[in-house]
Order: C-alpha cells, then sequence, then structure tokens
C-alpha cells in the first residue's frame, strides 16, 4: 500500500480492502489534523485518504490557523454550508440539522488528534467558531481497538468521517467500505502480537488501569468522571 497510506509488506497490505476506485460523494471533507498524529503508524487518515477522491478530502496539518496563514481554510469556514465535527453542549446532532437545516451542509470539518489536542485546536483557533458545530448520535462502538480510546464511545477520525459521509449522503455503503479497511489493519495487528485496546474508562471502572492515578487535581478530575461515564 503506497501514495496516501504506509508502506506495509505484501502479506499485510490493505489494497485488496480499500474500494477499486474512490467513493463518489458530493461532500467535502477538510480533516484537521495535530502535527503529533502525522508520524504515527497506526494512523486512519491516510485509510480514509485512499477510499476518497482527492478534490473532496484535504488535509491540512498544524495547531494554529488563520485568515492570514490559510485563505482557503477561512473562507470555507465562513461559507453557510461548512459544518464541524466537535462534541459538546452547543452541538447539533447531525442527523436532526440536515432535516431543518436551510443550506444543505456541502463541507464538513474533522479535527484528527487526541481529545486534548482536538479541544485545543477548537478552542484555539477563533476561525472554528464559523461553522455550524455538530456532532454524532450513535451508539456503535469503535472497531480501531488496537489504539485506547478515552471512553467506550469515543471513534476514530475515520469512523467519525465514516458515519457523518453515510449521512450526509443518504448512504450507508459509505460507512461499510470506510471502515473495511480499517477493520483488516486491526485484524492484521492482532495477529501479528498487537493486543486489543480497552478504553481507559472501562480500565477505570472495573480497577485495571495500569497507571497510578494523578496527583494533578484536574487530570485527577478527569479521570473521577470517566469512572462514573460523565461526558468530558
Amino acid at each position: 500500500m503506497q501514495g496516501t497510506a504506509t508502506y506495509r509488506p505484501q502479506k499485510v497490505c490493505l489494497c485488496p480492502f480499500l474500494p477499486a476506485h474512490p467513493l463518489h460523494i458530493s461532500t467535502h471533507l477538510y480533516i484537521i489534523q495535530h502535527p503529533a498524529e502525522e508520524n504515527k503508524v497506526l494512523r486512519t487518515v491516510p485509510l480514509l485518504a485512499a477510499c476518497l477522491p482527492q478534490d473532496k478530502c484535504k488535509v491540512k496539518i498544524g495547531r494554529r490557523f488563520s485568515e492570514e496563514r490559510d485563505p482557503e481554510l477561512s473562507t470555507v469556514c465562513r461559507k453557510s454550508g461548512t459544518l464541524i465535527l466537535y462534541p459538546g453542549a452547543e452541538a447539533a446532532n447531525l442527523e436532526e440539522f440536515i432535516l431543518d437545516s436551510p443550506v444543505y451542509p456541502s463541507t464538513i470539518i474533522i479535527i484528527d488528534g487526541t481529545w486534548s489536542q482536538a479541544k485545543d485546536i477548537f478552542y484555539k483557533n477563533s476561525l472554528f467558531r464559523h461553522p455550524k458545530q455538530v456532532q454524532l448520535k450513535t451508539s456503535i462502538s469503535s472497531q480501531y481497538v488496537i489504539r485506547m480510546q478515552p471512553t467506550n464511545r469515543c471513534l476514530s477520525t475515520l469512523e467519525c468521517a465514516a458515519v457523518a459521509l453515510s449521512i450526509l449522503e443518504k448512504n450507508n455503503y459509505i460507512q461499510e467500505t470506510l471502515l473495511r479497511p480499517l477493520q483488516a489493519l486491526c485484524s492484521f495487528q492482532l495477529q501479528h502480537g498487537a493486543q486489543i485496546r480497552l478504553s481507559k474508562e472501562h480500565l477505570l471502572k472495573n480497577g485495571l488501569y495500569p497507571k497510578p492515578m494523578p496527583k494533578n487535581k484536574r487530570k485527577l478530575r478527569k479521570m473521577e468522571l470517566l469512572m462514573n461515564s460523565v461526558k468530558i
């Protein structure tokens, strides 16, 4: 597997699990990727990009964005048809929002990074105040089992994009197609020694978390919220 994705030995190549041709979608997807994600081996964005047309999936790497640094992104953020996928009290449910929106969304922005990295990018870039903030209301559990998630409800960037695009395009086949290479990646890794990584929430609730509880009060409070299934 090459190009936008990482080279892999032939016996664990993911090419057979990619669509024969890029998926036909009308939605434009912008991935805002934290620089720390770029060098991680088992990341999901290259798989996502390999499934979509190049002109419909753009990856922008950085922590800070402004009109001067990125006029293209600034223009996109100010368009009425642009959404940003980020959970929170102000976020509308995506499925409900598109039913009542006077302008059907044409673009969705997704932040790629750990939860703390995504939070930093979202709140410290004023550009991301312009798009309508939406979130996913889904009961599915992450299939990205080789990387620890904060809670049982957290999804990888690829999974978020798969669900969001299937909703916006009104086509469940998109979700199935995008998840296929991720499922294959996890299967190959588990066959070659990787272990299933349970969520931090699960480990804390069951007394299995291997690290000592933090002394920092803010971090300790986050751990307590996870143990009590409070959304953070």
